[in-house]
């Protein structure tokens, strides 16, 4: 039996070193082995049928990124003895390549500063196109320090926030720590709104819709203290400003409603830039051992 292990993008960077520890903790809670890979990216040239790799344009760029992985590797396991930590240099497309790993990943961590291969990770297209298609969850690491806060969960009811729900409640279940799950609704601007709109009952029937969608997980997970929300305010800044103090925040990567297009508007932007904790994306969950 295979365990599929937790691959973390890896420059050197300072957003990188912070991606790699929050990597090795997850590993030591949940014994999956970590792998710290550095994509060197480079432009293809034109070949008879379509664009292609050139060979590696700098043998000693190849050997620097080599002996920074390996310091990495080493350097982990002085402070997570316990974790099986391995290292790997591997050139092409970032987005391409981590996408393809992901199919036997069972998570991928990312740093939310970079350079060299992963630079400007989270402002261009290479998060946007992993946290989109990756095969297994993919978790941004941001903000300040996680706080000893709930897990949080963004709900609106569609296929992949259901996904990103599950993921929440075993990521809280593993952390012994409170679920809080997040429904934010944005009313009609009052000069739209029909005479017979009733913001409290709006409001109600958000809820009880949520607590409906929650009770079988209650039952599967017992041990986990849930909290429910259901705010009403601009999507963004709900989200955002919920995240201060929590371990982590998990949304899936298409929605419905509030959420709609999360990764894709100013929604995404906002809480990849502004979250005050770690960024779970959720498109699949993973199967953990072929």
């Amino acid at each position: 039996m295979t365990t599929y292990p937790i691959i973390v993008g890896y420059d050197g960077s300072a957003g990188a070193h912070a991606a790699l520890r929050w990597a090795l903790d997850e590993g030591s809670r949940t014994g999956a082995p970590v792998t710290v890979m550095f994509v060197f990216e480079w432009l293809a040239v034109a070949g008879p049928i379509a664009p292609g790799p050139r060979n590696w344009p700098d043998h000693g760029a190849r050997d620097d990124a080599q002996k920074m992985v390996d310091a990495a590797v080493t350097q982990a396991f002085q402070t997570h003895p316990r974790v099986a930590v391995t290292g790997e240099v591997v050139g092409g497309s970032a987005a391409i390549i981590l996408q393809e790993r992901s199919r036997e990943a069972r998570l991928m961590v990312l740093g939310s500063r970079g350079h060299d291969g992963f630079a400007e990770l989270l402002l261009g297209s290479t998060t946007v196109a992993v946290s989109a298609h990756a095969h297994c969850p993919v978790v941004v690491v941001r903000g300040e320090e996680p706080g000893g806060g709930p897990v949080i969960a963004a709900v609106d009811g569609s296929d992949c926030a259901l996904l990103a729900l599950e993921y929440a409640f075993e990521q809280a279940a593993a952390r012994d720590t409170g679920l809080r799950v997040l429904r934010a609704w944005q009313p009609p601007a009052p000069r739209w709104r029909p005479p017979e709109y009733d913001l409290e009952e709006q409001a109600t029937a958000e809820r009880v819709e949520l607590d409906e969608l929650l009770a079988s997980w209650r039952v599967k997970y017992p041990a986990v203290d849930v909290a429910v929300d259901v705010l009403a305010g601009p999507t963004g800044r709900v989200l955002v400003d919920a995240t201060r103090g929590a371990q982590l925040v998990v949304v899936g990567s298409r929605g419905r409603g509030g959420f709609r297009g999360l990764l894709l508007g100013s929604v995404s932007q906002q809480l990849l830039h502004h979250a005050h904790c770690p960024v779970a994306v959720v498109r699949e969950l993973p199967a953990l051992a072929g």
